[in-house]
């Protein structure tokens, strides 16, 4: 039976420590929480956020900042210039491709003497863990991808890429700009029209938004813009994979393609009904139950002094094997609704 730890979740994740490091590819602000003796769970934020903005709901939800804070140190990668209080990064820099900036997470990881580690990723974030996963198969212990990316951009999508990065060019951080990727990020029912003012997860982004330096985000819409189609590569992909998408996420489709191209061994999809893309932040509590079942093939727990809360009641000592079977991964449990593929919970080594 597991014993109770207590920790200070609030204490822990407020404080952190950030490095900034040099790559092949420019400077990446990395920002650490927790003991770096745990094993290691690494983020990257969709465009225009960092980890304030696109993790923040989900790392202040109480139980699964406890699932994750007991089990890992985390480290949250930034892309580069989206950290807090960034500055403009020189035109002349070479602007990296995503390859590129997959590249820069296996430096991170030697920088801080990291072997294999868990990741988690938002829509353009998403994209890179997974790029990284397939080039670095040795050094991804399992993906977890809110609304991922995985084909090259289409028509529509590049357009409106285009789009924004004209906005970007002629006005900055305009009220419109604000408005597409907010539209982006969050669905209808947050935000909001003529008659429902827009909630506090919105206005709060949207004012984060403005601490963004245009070129920075300009660097990285860029590289996201021009990304190529990997989706032959999904099945080289061994590592346990666990996708969520908002059903009102404009990236929904793409979610759902990604999972069909998946090993179906080792792979699970939630779709949360009424929420957008960034599930992190709008639905957090969506994502708990299916984060403990997928951690729990890793032999990983929340600690038992959450046992009784009413939005996962689980802990170690009620765990019968048939809840770990494949089947089990089906949870029906309102806002969620999920489309599972099998997954295999055999150790791995």
């Amino acid at each position: 039976m597991a014993h109770s730890i207590f920790i200070d979740v609030d204490n822990i994740y407020l404080g952190g420590k950030e490095h900034h490091i040099q790559t092949g590819s420019g400077f990446v602000s990395v920002k650490v929480y927790g003991d770096q003796d745990k094993a290691a769970l690494i983020t990257y934020p969709d465009l225009a956020l960092n980890y304030v903005s696109c993790f923040q709901g989900l790392f202040f939800c109480p139980e699964a900042a406890s699932l994750l804070l007991h089990n890992f140190c985390i480290y949250h990668i930034s892309p580069p210039g989206h950290e807090l209080g960034a500055a403009a990064i020189c035109p002349k820099d070479p602007v990296p491709s995503a390859e590129d900036l997959a590249d820069q997470i296996v430096e991170v990881l030697n920088y801080f003497g990291l072997g294999a580690v868990m990741c988690m990723g938002v829509t353009a974030g998403a994209y890179i863990l997974t790029l990284f996963a397939m080039k670095y198969r040795e050094r991804v212990l399992g993906l977890i991808l809110v609304s991922p990316l995985c084909k090259a951009p289409s028509w529509t999508e590049w357009f409106y890429n285009k789009v924004m990065s004209n906005l970007l060019y002629f006005y900055g951080m305009c009220n419109l700009l604000k408005d597409c990727l907010l539209q982006r990020y969050f669905s209808k029912e947050v935000l909001g029209n003529v008659e429902v003012p827009e909630s506090e997860i919105v206005k709060a982004c949207r004012k984060l938004l403005d601490e963004r330096k245009t070129k920075n985000i300009s660097r990285f819409l860029r590289a996201i813009n021009e990304r190529p189609d990997i989706t032959e590569g999904l099945k080289t992909l061994k590592c346990r994979t666990l996708i969520f998408v908002g059903d009102s996420s404009p990236f929904h489709s793409e979610a759902l393609h990604m999972t069909s191209k998946l090993d179906r061994r080792f792979s699970a999809l939630v779709e949360v009904q009424a929420c957008g893309s960034m599930v992190t932040e709008e639905q957090p509590h969506a994502m708990l139950i299916p984060m403990e079942y997928f951690l729990m093939g890793y032999g990983l727990y929340r600690p038992c002094y959450f046992s009784d809360s009413p939005r996962s009641p689980l802990s170690p000592s009620c765990i019968s094997p048939e809840l770990l079977s494949p089947e089990s991964m089906g949870l029906k449990l309102k806002p969620i609704k999920t489309r599972v593929s099998q997954v295999s919970y055999e150790k791995r080594l």
